[in-house]
């Protein structure tokens, strides 16, 4: 899907003048406040941006203040994960 924005011109300049890339600021602002709002999560922001580690996504929304949801089906995945890694011993 395409979007397309319409900015008056002067608004475009002055964003312009601010971002390099007005595109890639705008979806990023649309990706913060998808997250931020619960309608996408943390994998579906990083692939929406492009982002080849959970870590950039993690950036940009500690960047916008925007805390992580992290929930307990989260914890045990980690530790899981872990466990397959031979970082975390099972007990």
């Amino acid at each position: 899907m395409k979007v397309i924005i319409d900015f008056p011109e002067d608004i475009a300049v002055a964003l312009k003048s601010e971002w390099r890339d007005l595109s890639q600021r705008s979806l990023e602002a649309i990706a913060v406040e998808a997250y931020r709002t619960g309608v996408l999560s943390e994998n579906q922001v990083r692939r929406l941006l492009n982002f080849e580690s959970r870590f950039q996504g993690h950036a940009l929304l500690k960047d916008h203040r925007v805390p992580l949801r992290y929930t307990e089906a989260d914890v045990e995945n980690d530790l899981a994960v872990h466990r397959e890694l031979g970082i975390l011993r099972d007990r």
